[in-house]
């Protein structure tokens, strides 16, 4: 069956379309990605001629309204939003979003000689030869002759025959034709989705948030532009909170919004913990509330798609807006977001970096928001959300198909509870298997990211644990101070001993210690330094470190998962030294686990 239809329309026709909303381009999206010389380059290829691809669109279902009628939807840009916003600023002057979301109009300049275009610049602006901004020239009410006039008496030995004749090419670049795939409109939201997730755009496949957030902004009817906004709005303070400044000075509509009102507390925030984007952000709200995880599925109940008579309803587009906007000024409340952050943290995940997967702390917050909406007992609320945290980071439970997981891990809660369905992840995934075998499987890695690592980290700093041969300082002091993760078989005497990069750059030789401490270790073999430290225990000279007891060495060794025996290693030693050391690792890590 034929999806599309393709059709040749003017450059004047799409900017046109624009411009009485025809086409619907979001009135605040994330920042216009082109850089400058692109828009440049995007006029010079319609000025030769030169094809400049296709546009792809889809027209909204006909929704069945409350009188019995059919609205008639508007044209959805699938692809071709960068090209669009091009035409529509260079042309016409319309203001684009720059990536520091400043509102901006991006000027290009024309030599009617030359026949070359540059972006507009200071020396351009001095220059009295040059056209500077090419949308004077495409103004309905620009006159050739008056234009003529003025440009001969400010360049006299210009031709004035190649002037003319270049400025009306310049002209007729509105006339120029421009290639657009039209969707079938009674096609349904998946086949839709389908085809826009397909499409490439610089080489990266775009997302069924971008699919969602378009789908968003395209319906004012509902407030799904100031919605859209919001969600912009909010991820952009949470990175940058001196946004907050720039949002009240320049949208002065938005400020009077409830949304604005729920972000305030981001200016003061500079916690980056959890720093969510549009994606994530649309992602929780969506599962959060309506008890799915397919975004699809929210593109379907936003179209107001029944999934039981398969027709398309406004009464359900209505309720999906309100629910949608509901579960964005939900996630945006301080008192959950702050609550659900020191939750994170009192598992020991206390920066960003030992968070490497986004959709394990996402739905995290679901299953917090969840539970607040259920009423469920603070404490148990708190125990709950660690351990499916740590759950998920450690069996990397979102890396496969997070959408899939999501929506198969809400559905499971919403009807088991939290209780039953975490049990029966944990008897079929976290067996004694599991810490016994696959776990040391996993810490069997050269990478310091990996996720088993990281959970490692988390059970230190929830511990208090000192690092490595410190008295005093804490692993929780070096993570948060970015200190240094050092070998315990310095990795200059097993390269010496001709180990490779993969062997001697293992998980369990990695170890936080004071950077003072790791030098005078240098490439020493363990036999040689803790030999020094135990003699330091017993009246000697402190030279690495502060520890002066073999009962607080002893301690050290044990917190750090160091074998008791690590005093007579040498080379000889290293590959059992490591699987002694995985194994004293999962150890911990199982034990830290249980008492979340």
């Amino acid at each position: 069956m034929q999806k599309y239809q393709v059709n040749q329309y003017t450059v004047e026709n799409v900017v046109n379309w624009v411009k009485s909303g025809e086409i619907a381009i979001p009135e605040i999206q994330r920042p216009f990605v082109w850089n400058r010389t692109k828009v440049r380059d995007l006029m010079d290829s319609l000025y030769q001629g030169y094809p400049v691809g296709y546009i792809i669109s889809w027209r909204n279902p006909d929704v069945k309204l409350k009188d019995g009628s059919l609205s008639m939807g508007k044209k959805v840009l699938i692809d071709g939003q960068q090209r669009v916003t091009a035409l529509t600023t260079a042309l016409v002057g319309q203001q684009v979003v720059d990536d520091s979301y400043n509102k901006v109009v991006i000027k290009i300049a024309f030599h009617p000689l030359d026949e070359r275009f540059e972006v507009l610049n200071p020396a351009i602006q001095k220059d009295k030869s040059w056209v500077h901004d090419v949308a004077e020239i495409i103004r309905p009410e620009f006159s050739t002759l008056q234009f003529m006039r003025t440009y001969q008496e400010r360049n006299p030995e210009a031709d004035e025959g190649i002037i003319e004749q270049n400025i009306q090419r310049l002209k007729s670049i509105v006339q120029r034709p421009i290639g657009m795939i039209e969707l079938n409109h009674d096609l349904d939201i998946e086949t839709v989705t389908e085809i826009f997730i397909r499409i490439n755009s610089k080489g990266v496949v775009l997302s069924q948030a971008d699919f969602a957030m378009s789908k968003i902004a395209a319906n004012e009817t509902y407030g799904g532009n100031v919605l859209r906004k919001a969600i912009d709005y909010f991820s952009h303070l949470a990175a940058k909170p001196e946004f907050y400044a720039h949002i009240s000075e320049n949208d002065k509509d938005f400020v009077k919004t409830e949304y604005f009102g729920k972000m305030k507390w981001l200016r003061d925030e500079n916690d980056d913990l959890y720093d969510p984007d549009y994606n994530d952000m649309l992602r929780v709200a969506f599962c959060y509330k309506f008890k799915r995880g397919k975004l699809s599925d929210l593109v379907s109940l936003l179209s107001g798609r029944s999934f039981e008579t398969r027709s398309y309803e406004d009464e359900i587009a209505e309720a999906s807006f309100k629910t949608l906007s509901d579960a964005v000024i939900t996630f945006m409340n301080e008192t959950l977001f702050k609550r659900f952050v020191m939750i994170i943290k009192s598992a020991g995940f206390i920066v960003s970096k030992l968070i490497r997967s986004q959709n394990a702390l996402n739905f995290s917050y679901v299953l917090f928001l969840h539970l607040k909406e259920i009423k469920m007992e603070d404490a148990l609320i708190e125990r709950y959300v660690r351990r499916w945290l740590v759950m998920s980071i450690l069996l990397g439970r979102y890396s496969g198909s997070p959408e899939s997981t999501f929506d198969s891990d809400i559905r499971t809660i919403n009807e088991l509870g939290i209780e039953r369905t975490l049990a029966d992840i944990e008897s079929a995934y976290l067996s004694d298997s599991f810490w016994d075998s696959g776990l040391i499987q996993r810490l069997a890695t050269p990478s310091n990211n990996a996720p088993a690592l990281h959970v490692f980290w988390a059970a230190q700093v929830k511990l208090n644990e000192k690092g490595f041969l410190s008295r005093d300082i804490t692993v929780k002091e070096m993570i948060e101070h970015r200190g240094d993760i050092h070998h315990i078989f310095p990795r200059q005497y097993l390269k010496d001993n001709h180990l490779t990069k993969n062997q001697y750059n293992q998980v369990a030789n990695y170890v936080y210690v004071q950077q003072e401490i790791n030098i005078k270790v240098g490439k020493r073999s363990p036999a040689d330094y803790i030999g020094q430290i135990r003699d330091q225990c017993e009246g000697g000279n402190l030279v690495y470190g502060g520890i002066d007891s073999l009962e607080d060495f002893e301690a050290n060794l044990e917190a750090n998962c160091i074998p008791g025996d690590i005093h007579e290693m040498t080379l000889e030693h290293y590959h059992d030294f490591l699987y002694a050391r995985r194994k004293l690792m999962a150890q911990k890590i199982k034990k830290y686990y249980q008492g979340l």
